[in-house]
């Protein structure tokens, strides 16, 4: 498997394949569906999971880069599979990201890390909207991932606090690139600081405004670093 181009994991598997049906006007993987005429409709490739026997120990794998795990057109007998899979590869760093918080309780206590996706258009104030179900999440960590910042978040640290929150990761938008300002940043940066929690700043927004934080939470920062 080829090193995955995402900063903060080591690979990324997806095991259900298809045109996301979240379908956020910024994602690049329908773009890419349509640009190369794949199959769009929903389908659950379970052998992709098998990749992760293949792995280095404590290799940090982003399962479902492209799709959005937890919609409601996601059969749950496939999450069911996936979570099954996880749970057999215990040497894994397993990772997931959703959007969709308010769906994760019936699956407490998550096998893997799971962080929220927000870009702070739609999550203002930030601590009423972005954590709808994610407070009563249970999981082997959670994280924050602010990319593609869009819109100023005014976030509390009190919010992060409050809602178990282990690590946040900021980025800007790709393709085309939009640099967030340096206010929303720094303000997400210091509320993090307050409660002394990791932050990753990705690429090319920390080369932009000369940020050096690529910070790693504990449990996740002894990844392995070789391809396989």
């Amino acid at each position: 498997m080829p090193k995955s181009k995402i900063e903060w994991t080591d690979y990324t598997l997806n095991p259900i394949k298809g045109m996301c049906p979240r379908a956020c006007p910024y994602c690049y993987a329908r773009r890419m569906y349509k640009r190369f005429k794949w199959n769009p409709s929903l389908r659950f490739e379970p052998q992709v999971m098998l990749d992760l026997a293949r792995l280095p120990d404590n290799s940090r794998v982003f399962i479902g880069s492209t799709m959005e795990l937890f919609h409601a057109n996601i059969p749950s007998e496939w999450l069911k599979r996936i979570f099954g899979f996880i749970k057999e590869a215990y040497w894994i760093k397993s990772i997931m990201l959703t959007k969709e918080p308010h769906n994760l309780k019936p699956w407490n206590p998550l096998p893997c890390w799971i962080g929220v996706s927000v870009d702070g258009t739609d999550n203002a104030p930030l601590g009423r909207m972005l954590y709808t179900g994610f407070n009563n999440a249970k999981a082997k960590g959670k994280f924050i991932s602010f990319e593609p910042l869009l819109a100023q978040t005014r976030l509390d640290p009190r919010d992060l606090e409050w809602a178990g929150i282990d690590w946040v990761i900021i980025g800007s938008q790709t393709q085309p690139v939009k640099v967030p300002p340096l206010k929303w940043v720094k303000e997400i940066i210091d509320a993090a600081d307050k409660q002394g929690i990791p932050v990753f700043v990705k690429e090319p927004l920390a080369t932009h405004y000369g940020i050096s934080c690529k910070e790693f939470p504990k449990g996740m920062k002894d990844a392995t670093t070789s391809a396989v």
